[in-house]
């Protein structure tokens, strides 16, 4: 049996599975859903794929991309159901659209190099979004769903095409001690919402920052998380080795034993 024969009826045994749980007598749960309550899923099984990409783990890797392909193909399911579209419109569509997107490899094209290929993309992309009319904005391309540093960063890359930009990293840099104090002035006035539409000012010049200095800001909050995580275990686990529990430390122990860590390059 050929690896697409065998794709194809575990595919044919998956959605069939799914129907079962939808039908009268299936899952009360199943049968409830819609696709905005799956939706709200998808995030979550694609960051667990990603993690276990980075773990090279290919059985983990296994596990979560069927995970990510039956939230797929449940909301396919229902699509499917109220009449908007099948799973084969889901497949025709993306297949036209990656014909379209290859000139080079399914046309005339002649590309040099992966650049020539890259600029190819986003130029059909552009064309294929040329429907929009003037009024519509230039960040619709971004989702809203995006984390939030990534898609503050998409935006800024955006408004920078559009001229709207500072001219050299100083400037960035001086905006940043700008809404520093402007976030103290709102922490001294006591007003939570004025406190909190500072702080987003702040992480938005941050990002900006990153992008001068050529710095992905979503890869860099979560190195720091990830280090973050190695420090406190350090800690946790030195705290372990004499009997004492975290909250049992002193603030004086903990900072002698994080500048440890610190010193460890951990």
């Amino acid at each position: 049996m050929t690896s697409i024969h065998d794709a194809q009826i575990q595919l044919r045994e998956l959605i069939e599975l799914i129907q079962k749980l939808r039908a009268p007598d299936g899952c009360p749960w199943d049968q409830k859903q819609t696709p905005q309550d799956i939706g709200k899923y998808l995030l979550d099984e694609s960051y667990e794929v990603l993690d276990a990409l980075v773990e090279n783990n290919p059985r983990h890797v296994q596990e979560e991309l069927g995970d990510l392909l039956f939230q797929i193909l449940f909301i396919a399911g229902i699509a499917t159901e109220s009449g908007d579209f099948t799973l084969a419109d889901i497949m025709r569509t993306v297949k036209e659209k990656m014909i379209r997107r290859h000139p080079h490899v399914f046309g005339n094209v002649k590309v040099n190099s992966i650049k020539e290929v890259k600029d190819n993309w986003k130029e059909i992309k552009k064309e294929e979004q040329s429907s929009q009319t003037e009024n519509d904005s230039p960040f619709r391309s971004v989702p809203r769903s995006f984390p939030s540093l990534k898609r503050a960063q998409k935006i800024s890359e955006i408004a920078s095409r559009h001229g709207l930009d500072w001219t050299t990293t100083d400037d960035v840099l001086q905006k940043v001690h700008e809404e520093l104090e402007e976030l103290d002035g709102a922490r001294k006035s006591g007003k939570p919402q004025q406190i909190e539409e500072e702080i987003g000012d702040l992480l938005f010049s941050l990002v900006n920052l990153c992008r001068f200095l050529s710095v992905d800001s979503e890869k860099a909050l979560n190195g720091s998380i990830d280090k973050f995580i190695r420090r406190f275990s350090y800690i946790t686990n030195r705290l372990d080795t004499h009997g004492h529990a975290t909250l049992q430390a002193t603030p004086e122990i903990l900072d002698t034993l994080w500048n440890e860590a610190k010193e460890k390059r951990i």
